[in-house]
């Protein structure tokens, strides 16, 4: 990977989940059971039903935060609290990564489908504190989820960057095509690779990835 392909960049955007931690942590089971849970009180349905709901929500629209409000007009307010109340016991700090982030030239920032109070939370148990220009979650896009393009330019414009000028750090594939198409750089975190035209670098490994870009 050639440091030029990113000489242009000024503005670096991080997604948040298995992006600046590992999926090894699996911060996202426990989110995923409470998603569960929630379902089944709010809708008064069994936990097989729930659990096809939160997973059938989030293929069709990106969220199962969406499927909910767009199929049952539900508040995301007390959804979003009570599915982020986890534990952060396995997330532990990375100082070689956030060395690595703060390196970077320009701004940084997050963009998350999880709200900016719960982002905190992730990065101060990472140790990534105090790094980032500005954290935007999904309330911020109005609660329209990636990978939506309209969440994209609410969280763009507000944040006033110019897509070709920055670059985009995602685990979940689907989440990369608008940034491609508003022409930014896009990288695929995951331990798998997904080629597909809209990815232009993959990783399994963000510290390493991100010293090849800074030396």
């Amino acid at each position: 990977m050639p440091h030029t392909s990113f000489s242009h960049v000024n503005t670096w955007v991080f997604d948040l989940d298995n992006t600046l931690y590992p999926p090894s942590a699996r911060l996202f089971d426990q989110i995923e059971q409470r998603m569960t849970h929630w379902v089944m009180t709010a809708l008064n349905v069994d936990e097989q039903r729930a659990d096809y709901l939160r997973r059938h929500y989030w293929h069709t629209y990106g969220t199962t935060l969406a499927g909910l409000m767009r199929e049952h007009d539900l508040d995301p307010g007390p959804y979003l609290h009570e599915v982020h109340e986890i534990s952060f016991d396995a997330l532990i700090p990375d100082p070689l990564l956030a060395a690595r982030i703060a390196a970077l030239p320009g701004r940084r920032i997050i963009y998350t489908n999880g709200t900016a109070p719960y982002a905190e939370k992730v990065i101060a148990a990472r140790g990534l504190s105090g790094l980032f220009d500005a954290i935007y979650g999904v309330e911020h896009a109005s609660f329209l989820p990636k990978p939506e393009r309209a969440a994209y330019d609410l969280i763009f414009a507000a944040d006033a960057l110019t897509p070709t000028t920055s670059v985009m750090f995602e685990d979940d594939p689907r989440n990369l095509i608008a940034p491609h198409d508003m022409g930014m750089g896009t990288v695929h975190v995951a331990e798998h690779p997904a080629p597909a035209p809209h990815i232009h670098f993959h990783t399994d490994d963000l510290s390493a990835f991100l010293a090849q870009i800074t030396g």
